[in-house]
């Protein structure tokens, strides 16, 4: 689709009894984050029992991945050391990969914290510093073939141009990627909703999403009960569902390859209908 330029993501497995083909249908991740600070109220802790029965729920519900996260990346949030990322995220990581067939992508900038996941069977990787926290990231990403989700961000909102700022700096990150050895084809973009951004930013960066396919690279987008919806909407995180999949919809629409989101069930509703027209997406018992 463009000028992408693989298919599937290599070492990966299915996604609910398919493999990973970009361009064929739009992927949910659905989010797990094991921590108690959550911006939208739903972490888990380290309540394994908790957190398994979470994830097999939104298996059933359709999500095609897990995105398990163990530090709060909220506006605001304090950083927490590798040592407590860790007491966290290997217990859940291992719960989870001994019931869960889908992949599971760990949510972490520290290449320590990334090293540890994959040795527990993590599938790949989503730095919300797109490598600029931590450059050793990229280089554990190539030591494990592991597929990588590259994020823009930044510690302010200042932008000489939006967008032409924020696909250089993307640009940037791949070329730190593949000059540490990942393929081009294991890296994935992230435009970085609600994160350095202004919610009439993260509102201009969704209008022109299909700008950011030009990288050559599959895109994920995660606007799930994000504050700008509830600025647009004016409401509280925990009413924020309809809103969510009118930017899910949208994403699909402008060339999204996977949502990330909390509300799994609607979403891949949203997702469903939107790519039978966008993509002509037919489910496997489709008789025309």
């Amino acid at each position: 689709m463009n000028n992408l330029e693989y298919h599937v993501l290599a070492g990966v497995p299915v996604s609910q009894g398919e493999p990973l083909e970009w361009g064929r249908r739009t992927y949910v991740m659905g989010i797990l984050n094991v921590t108690p600070d959550s911006f939208s109220g739903d972490g888990r802790g380290t309540d394994l029992p908790a957190i398994v029965d979470h994830a097999l729920h939104m298996v059933r519900d359709g999500a095609d991945m897990i995105d398990l996260g163990a530090e709060s990346t909220r506006p605001g949030s304090s950083r927490i050391s590798q040592e407590e990322e860790l007491r966290r995220l290997l217990p859940a990581l291992e719960a989870l990969r001994e019931q869960l067939t889908v992949p599971i992508s760990v949510d972490t900038y520290k290449s320590e914290v990334a090293r540890r996941a994959l040795d527990e069977g993590a599938d790949f990787l989503n730095d919300v510093w797109g490598l600029k926290a931590d450059p050793k990231m990229a280089e554990v990403a190539a030591e494990y073939n592991a597929p990588i989700v590259i994020m823009h961000n930044q510690t302010t909102t200042q932008y000489s141009n939006l967008l032409p700022d924020i696909l250089d700096s993307l640009t940037h990150s791949i070329s730190v990627a593949k000059k540490s050895g990942v393929s081009g084809s294991q890296i994935i973009i992230d435009p970085g909703i609600g994160f350095g951004k202004t919610a009439d930013h993260n509102l201009e960066v969704l209008r022109r999403l299909e700008e950011f396919r030009d990288l050559g690279h599959p895109v994920l987008v995660g606007t799930s009960r994000k504050s700008t919806i509830g600025r647009v909407l004016d409401l509280p995180v925990s009413d924020r569902v309809e809103g969510t999949a009118a930017t899910v919809a949208l994403s699909v629409a402008g060339g999204a390859d996977i949502v990330r989101v909390h509300d799994v069930r609607e979403m891949v509703r949203v997702s469903r209908m939107s790519d039978a027209v966008i993509r002509r997406w037919r489910p496997t018992n489709w008789n025309s």
